[in-house]
């Protein structure tokens, strides 16, 4: 977990920046979680799931190493 008020880690991960809701146009944060070892590498990115089933493929992805 990060907390990131100004988004400058989502800026530098590119996670920052325009989204559409319902014919809106903003600046967000987009759906991405980064999986980083102790060495501070990016091991996987999860970019597509949908909220209810994250967690799961996360611990999948996990068990799977």
């Amino acid at each position: 977990m990060l907390s990131d008020p100004d988004h400058q880690v989502a800026e530098q991960f590119g996670v920052w920046g325009e989204k559409k809701f319902m014919g809106r146009t903003y600046d967000g944060i987009h759906r991405i979680s980064f999986l980083i070892n102790e060495s501070g590498n990016i091991m996987q990115v999860f970019d597509k799931f949908k909220i209810k089933d994250h967690h799961q493929m996360i611990i999948d992805y996990l068990r799977s190493l």
